[in-house]
């Protein structure tokens, strides 16, 4: 897999340590090692180096010989190991002061402290995995529902590489086919039609769309949907929420300003994480402490990824309504939820008036919260239960993006064959980016220093 210059040079010949488990008192804890050869080190720690990949039960001793803690060490040799390294991991009480006496002594005997995601960086820079599977690392570790978890081990598991991979190897052929033409113009070879181009193009364009799609609700999989909830005092905000979250979350009274600052709580529905922020009634106020609140509410609408202005089922959209509704960010989608049709003659139901999508429900009693759900749902574009979705981060959506632009050039350029060439290259190198055979060391660095330590 090829990479910058700089790393294409050995990770590092530095022995590197850390505490692989979470912090905190637990049954076990885990210290891991990673460097170029360990054996001396585990002679000196444990008196032996063990069989590989064999589990072996040993005592760990101190410089003076005192027993640190006893456990069980896995020595994994190079490079059949996570970081293609020799790689020690030792395994004792989860004691939070037993475990940095351990890992104390692993330094005095010359490791240093690794870095956050240094394990999984030198994994990458080791070839035993491409960048998009470094990230799900992180991506399976902070995954926050089951189908995100799911999608985070496909993509470990290298789906999404493959994917990447199958696209790239489409785009370098129709490279080959129209460089080979400019390299040798007196052969008599019409490569738009005696080579398929255009159908080769459309081909590869179609696998791009759909595998852009996949990756566009991988990205909603990974990072949820923000749903703001507005509208005037006593409307039902804090019910809904509470609704929402299948328990009181939020106080509820008939006094008007009750609620002086955002909540938020994350539910999910069909895997996609929801976070649902109910905010301060919007009116005016003399209470300094509500007008503070109902700041804190615009600020939580100017990050909205959607917004639910609740208004009473009993009176409708009133003029106080429609104030709040013209001050409301345009480019935010806004769906309208008439509550409390409990108390009313109405029944659930969905309705789009002039392009504007109206619900009648009730939170206090729950019905109408499945066209809810579904609405949200519609929203954030889910069209699937998270089976063949790609947990995609952001940069990922911009090299899809833009190699879906660079394709589109090529086909307005297959007339003039330098610059279809030209535009196909660049199509490729944004492909090549995800998977990290062409990134920039500062991209690199960016990515892994925001896995956890012991990563």
């Amino acid at each position: 897999m090829p990479k910058t210059l700089d790393s294409m040079v050995s990770p590092s010949s530095d022995v590197i340590a850390a505490i692989a488990t979470a912090p905190g008192v637990g049954g076990i804890g885990v210290v891991r090692i990673s460097g170029p050869t360990l054996a001396n080190l585990a002679e000196q720690l444990a008196g032996k180096l063990t069989l590989p990949r064999r589990v072996t039960s040993t005592n760990w001793r101190a410089v003076d010989g005192s027993v640190i803690d006893q456990g069980l060490m896995i020595y994994f040799p190079a490079p059949q190991s996570f970081t293609g390294e020799d790689v020690l991991e030792l395994h004792g009480h989860g004691g939070p002061v037993v475990m940095q006496m351990l890992l104390a002594r692993v330094v005095e005997l010359g490791a240093r402290l690794a870095e956050p995601g240094e394990f999984t960086r030198r994994a990458f820079l080791n070839d035993k995995l491409d960048l998009a599977q470094a990230e799900a690392v992180a991506d399976l570790i902070s995954a926050t529902t089951t189908a995100a978890a799911r999608s985070a081990v496909r993509s470990l598991s290298g789906e999404f590489s493959a994917s990447i991979h199958a696209l790239t190897k489409q785009v370098i052929e129709l490279r080959m086919l129209i460089e080979a033409t400019l390299d040798f113009p007196d052969e008599e070879i019409d490569v738009i039609t005696d080579t398929n181009a255009v159908q080769r193009l459309a081909e590869a364009q179609e696998n791009l769309n759909r595998l852009l799609l996949r990756a566009k609700q991988g990205s909603i999989l990974r990072s949820g949907l923000r749903v703001v909830l507005v509208g005037l005092p006593n409307v039902g905000k804090s019910s809904l929420l509470n609704c929402l979250a299948g328990e009181d979350r939020a106080l509820v009274t008939a006094i008007a300003g009750t609620t002086r600052d955002a909540i938020k709580e994350t539910i999910e529905v069909q895997g996609i994480p929801l976070h649902i922020i109910d905010t301060a009634g919007l009116r005016q106020s003399d209470d300094p402490v509500e007008q503070l609140g109902i700041a804190r509410t615009w600020r939580e609408i100017e990050n909205a990824d959607v917004i639910l202005q609740m208004v009473d089922a009993r009176h409708g959209l009133t003029i106080a309504d429609e104030e709040v509704a013209q001050r409301l960010p345009a480019m935010i989608e806004r769906i309208i939820v008439a509550n409390k049709v409990d108390l009313t003659e109405h029944l659930p139901r969905r309705n789009e008036m002039a392009g504007q999508v109206h619900l009648w429900m009730s939170a206090q009693t729950g019905a109408g919260l499945k066209l809810l759900h579904d609405e949200l749902l519609r929203v954030a574009g889910w069209v699937g239960h998270g089976e063949d979705v790609i947990l995609a981060r952001e940069r990922h959506l911009i090299d899809l993006k833009l190699a879906a632009e660079k394709l589109a050039c090529a086909e307005q350029k297959l007339g003039q064959l330098e610059f279809c060439a030209e535009e196909l290259r660049l199509a490729q190198a944004a492909l090549s980016d995800i998977t990290g055979e062409f990134s920039a060391d500062d991209l690199l660095g960016e990515i892994f220093s925001r896995f956890c330590i012991g990563k």
